[in-house]
């Protein structure tokens, strides 16, 4: 079975030779070259041909390692490199403590971190406070992804709260180690891989790395790899590593510019004519009629040519027919109904395992088992980290064809997997801490397949949900913001509704050129809300539940149809070349939350008045919220405004009575107002609901 798998490479045979005949010269011959970069277009047969490098390195005794995409940051690809040195006998042991050590530091940080707030006279954080805390945080580097919030403040204020909070981890933390562990996390963990690599280097005479899909993995790893293999910022490593990465793009000359010496790059592209003749003959495929239409239908592409030669047809009347669609041509030898129909409905999700491919062909376990077996075998079906994926230039007609063919069965397909996404999902919730859940790769991809078939089904609630969840996304970083976006642009593409398409494109771009901020600006300014001088930093709600908010100088913060965004509106701030956005509903609580988050960093640097006005337009969208009254009817009172702080307060108070902040702040705005009999009757109400409310205690 390998080597007929192996047998769709034929016409590789100058790189394969390139890279074997490497392992034939010492590293201190001028030849030797310690990093490969395979680059070229999807489908031309990269990762294929990865894992030829792999089965080559490992035939002269190498220590392998292959990373791809499922590894999202550089602790991530060092735990994979462990595990699998590990299943070949090698462990890192030293390195497998130190990633152990570092989730539970990580985790310890972030708890550390809400506990290091500004305290207000009874020890409970201010808002300033908080967001103070939070952009030392940022300052520090501890969480990703906060430069939305930390743009608001100034360098003084960024450099403060980030002193404050270095102090007060490094008394939680038994040593500065575990700080930097924590903060930053590649500097302690690589002098351990490399100490490790040059003791298994004892052992065996190659250790190989391979990076796959390095077009998504090279933001953050090239920097990272750059510095291990040409500088001894990390130690030394032995000189019987080789790297090969591989990806959509070449090199970046100013990175790697100077290291051509040391390194390969491995264009591919799609076959010639004469490579691909070579491989379909080496299939069995040689009717000229035959070889002629696969030429024209797959262009080169290897992952093409290997399905069609896979079914071996037997006369050109096999395919003759130009009105036969791609999936149907990828098929159209396979003469089981049942696994034509597994075939197809195993391109619905995005990756396959079995659980996820029973759900999708509707099929009992035995008989998902059996047809999944088969499906492990199509050339089109890429093994990506123990599950598969179709190729996107299969996969994509596919998608089509189902679409097209019967709306209803597309439909009811993708809700039966995004149920079935939803009820894993839940039970992986289960007893669990919300806060803790976005650090949980699991979780993480249960939600994204859930949400992505929401979008595949065009459920109405499906882009507002999701909208929701890039917000939260970009509290956790720009890594785990790009998942979520890059979700909203598979669905836009493999449904093909405009709308969702523009927003995946939109606000990928918006990432990928100013980061998480440009991306949450994004959203309101599509909204018609945009603020050029409010930088956002999310917080407080996440999808799955509220956070506790804090008592502010009064009590504490936190916002709630669907509000539309229409094209012409948002056309307006965007340059002419633009395509317009069409119309696409986001709903009044995400927009009421970007604003209040946005008080709240006006609010860090003392501009209570900005905060204001901040939350005027939150009450634009959603009016009768009473956690964003409360918010700016303590920010009134602050600015010395305390009728109109009054107004809000009352209100706030009648649509929640049971919100101790808000009756604690209308307590000192009717002390302001002259009104002590009235102040304490609000005060009373606030320690009704919290009897050790310290802030209220004083004031009464």
């Amino acid at each position: 079975m390998r080597r007929r798998t192996r047998a769709g490479l034929v016409a590789r045979s100058t790189e394969r030779e390139l890279f074997r005949g490497n392992f034939d010269t010492s590293p201190g011959d001028g030849r030797h070259r310690f990093l490969f970069h395979v680059h070229g277009t999807a489908g031309v047969g990269k990762t294929r041909l990865v894992k030829e490098f792999e089965h080559l390195a490992r035939e002269r005794g190498a220590l392998t390692a292959y990373v791809d995409e499922t590894s999202g940051s550089v602790p991530e690809v060092l735990e994979a490199v462990c595990r699998q040195f590990a299943l070949q006998g090698h462990r890192l042991k030293d390195l497998e403590r130190t990633l152990a050590t570092h989730r539970e530091r990580r985790h310890e940080a972030e708890t550390a971190a809400l506990a290091a707030l500004d305290p207000a006279p009874d020890g409970a954080p201010s808002a300033g406070g908080m967001a103070l805390a939070r952009a030392g945080l940022a300052g520090l580097g501890l969480v990703p992804g906060v430069a939305p919030f930390t743009a608001v403040l100034d360098p003084e204020q960024l450099a403060h709260g980030a002193d404050r909070l270095r102090t007060v981890l490094a008394a939680r933390f038994r040593s500065h180690e575990d700080v930097r562990l924590v903060l930053d996390p590649a500097s302690v963990l690589t002098p351990v891989l490399a100490d490790e690599l040059d003791a298994v280097a004892s052992d065996v005479p190659w250790t190989v790395l391979l990076l796959d899909t390095y077009e998504r993995t090279g933001p953050f790893l090239d920097a990272w790899l750059h510095d291990l293999l040409t500088t001894d910022r990390y130690g030394a490593l032995p000189d019987t590593v080789v790297v090969v990465t591989a990806g959509q793009h070449p090199a970046d000359p100013a990175r790697w510019g100077t290291f051509a010496d040391f390194m390969t790059s491995l264009p591919l592209q799609p076959f010639t004519e004469a490579e691909a003749r070579g491989l379909l003959a080496e299939r069995g495929v040689t009717a000229e009629p035959v070889v002629a239409e696969a030429l024209r239908l797959t262009g080169g592409l290897p992952v093409l040519l290997s399905t069609i030669a896979g079914t071996r047809p037997a006369g050109p009347e096999d395919v003759t027919d130009p009105s036969a669609t791609a999936v149907e041509r990828f098929l159209k030898w396979e003469q089981d109904p049942g696994r034509r129909l597994a075939a197809l409905a195993g391109a619905l999700p995005r990756l396959l395992d079995v659980d996820v491919f029973a759900v999708a062909a509707d099929c009992d376990r035995d008989r998902a088992e059996e047809l999944y077996a088969w499906v492990e075998t199509l050339p089109f079906a890429d093994r990506i980290g123990g599950r598969l994926r179709y190729h996107d230039i299969v996969r994509a007609p596919m998608l089509r064809l189902q679409r097209g063919r019967s709306p209803r069965g597309w439909t009811d397909g993708h809700t039966r997997l995004a149920r079935a996404f939803r009820r894993w999902r839940e039970h992986t919730e289960s007893g669990r801490d919300t806060g803790t859940l976005w650090l949980d790769e699991t979780w993480c991809e249960l939600r994204l397949g859930e949400l992505y078939h929401r979008l595949c089904a065009d459920d109405p609630a499906a882009v507002a949900d999701t909208l929701q969840d890039v917000v939260e996304a970009c509290d956790r970083g720009e890594a785990v913001a790009a998942r979520w976006i890059r979700m909203l642009e598979d669905a836009g593409r493999d449904v093909f509704v405009p709308g969702v398409s523009t927003w995946g494109d939109r606000l990928s771009t918006a990432l990928a050129s100013g980061g998480t901020r440009a991306v949450v600006d994004t959203l309101l300014e599509w909204a018609g809300h945009a603020s050029p001088s409010g930088p956002l930093r999310p917080e407080a709600d996440s999808w799955g539940g509220e956070r506790r908010r804090r008592r502010t100088t009064g009590p504490r913060q936190n916002g709630g149809s669907a509000h539309p965004v229409r094209g012409r509106d948002a056309a307006a701030s965007r340059p002419a070349h633009d395509a317009p956005l069409p119309t696409v509903t986001i709903p009044p609580p995400l927009l009421a939350r970007i604003h209040r988050d946005r008080a709240l960093a006006h609010a860090a640097r003392d501009d209570r008045a900005a905060a204001v006005t901040e939350l005027g337009h939150a009450l634009t969208v959603a009016p009768d919220d009473p956690r964003t009254l409360a918010l700016r009817g303590e920010y009134l009172r602050a600015v010395g405004l305390p009728a109109e702080a009054a107004t809000d307060l009352e209100r706030a108070t009648a649509l929640d009575p049971a919100d101790a902040y808000a009756w604690a702040s209308l307590g000192a705005v009717r002390l302001a107002l002259g009104h002590p009999e009235d102040a304490r009757t609000a005060l009373d109400e606030a320690l009704a609901l919290d009897p050790d409310y310290g802030w209220a205690l004083v004031r009464r």
